[in-house]
């Protein structure tokens, strides 16, 4: 693996540990300091995304995979940034960043399906 795909992979190991841990203190922020639908979602997303991340920087084959698991790490990024300060500070970190983050995770998504069908298509 070259340097420029190793920083890659690193940066989605960095981003899936951070997924990971701001999940798992969301859902417990949300499970003791009573019901928050924006830590629920936070919670949510952050753990659903993490183990993705995770797998992408170890074993995400190819640039496009790669390219990928960047765009979902910043889809989420955003989109958890905003549920964590609409959360603890009132208003969201700008207007339209929920929607914003959360198309960019849907092209993260869209990439990981394109890098699969063109895999497929290289196979045969």
């Amino acid at each position: 693996m070259d340097e420029k795909n190793d920083r890659g992979a690193r940066i989605l190991i960095l981003a899936a540990g951070l997924a990971g841990m701001s999940g798992v203190m969301a859902a417990a922020a949300s499970s003791h300091g009573g019901e928050s639908r924006n830590l629920a979602a936070l919670a949510a997303i952050c753990l659903a995304h993490g183990p993705v991340l995770l797998a992408l920087g170890l074993l995400g084959r190819g640039k496009l995979l790669q390219i990928a698991g960047l765009i979902l790490a910043g889809g989420t990024l955003v989109f958890a940034a905003d549920l964590g300060v609409r959360e603890w500070m009132g208003q969201g970190l700008f207007p339209g960043a929920a929607p914003l983050g959360g198309g960019v995770m849907i092209l993260g998504w869209l990439t990981i399906a394109v890098a699969g069908a063109w895999g497929l298509k290289q196979s045969n």
